[in-house]
């Protein structure tokens, strides 16, 4: 419940168009993705595999936001105008990360291994930018918008569009 809590404050305070508990409540898909996710991944985790990518589809069909339910989300994640988001199975995604639309953190192989990207704390991802593979985020990243980065991305780093260009 913790997590919850800790999700709503942080959509209060990282998101200025948002005026009112009562809005964000009522009208952040992100927020609502974000919920979601937490329940589907505990049924995941219960190993109701099946159970749990339903009601992620659910979740996506409401928000428009697809996590899957085997994906790890930290604390304080915020998903600001959501639309399009694709987060894979395997990646894990830290603490205190702000993402904002269409953003995919994607796979590379077709293999029952770790696949998907791992981002770091503190991290801002910009609209539309693609992470792929098993790759490393570091801490205090940012990602521009549109940005298409393949390789580890040292902490502290900025990379830009159109070829991620490191900072």
């Amino acid at each position: 419940m913790a997590h919850f809590l800790e999700d709503f404050k942080a959509g209060i305070e990282r998101d200025p168009a948002t005026k009112s508990s009562f809005e964000l409540f009522f009208t952040s898909q992100g927020l609502h993705a974000i919920w979601n996710h937490r329940i589907a991944n505990l049924i995941w985790r219960a190993k109701l595999r099946t159970l749990a990518r339903v009601y992620a589809n659910l979740a996506k069909l409401l928000t428009g936001i697809e996590i899957h339910p085997g994906a790890t989300i930290g604390r304080r994640f915020v998903i600001d105008h959501g639309v399009g988001v694709v987060i894979g199975e395997t990646a894990i995604i830290g603490d205190d990360v702000l993402m904002y639309h269409g953003v995919t953190l994607g796979g590379v192989v077709n293999a029952e291994v770790k696949r998907h990207p791992t981002i770091g704390n503190n991290v801002v991802l910009g609209a539309n930018c693609i992470i792929l593979g098993d790759i490393t985020i570091g801490d205090n990243c940012k990602i521009g918008a549109g940005a298409i980065v393949v390789k580890d991305l040292p902490a502290g780093k900025v990379a830009v569009a159109p070829t991620a260009t490191v900072r």
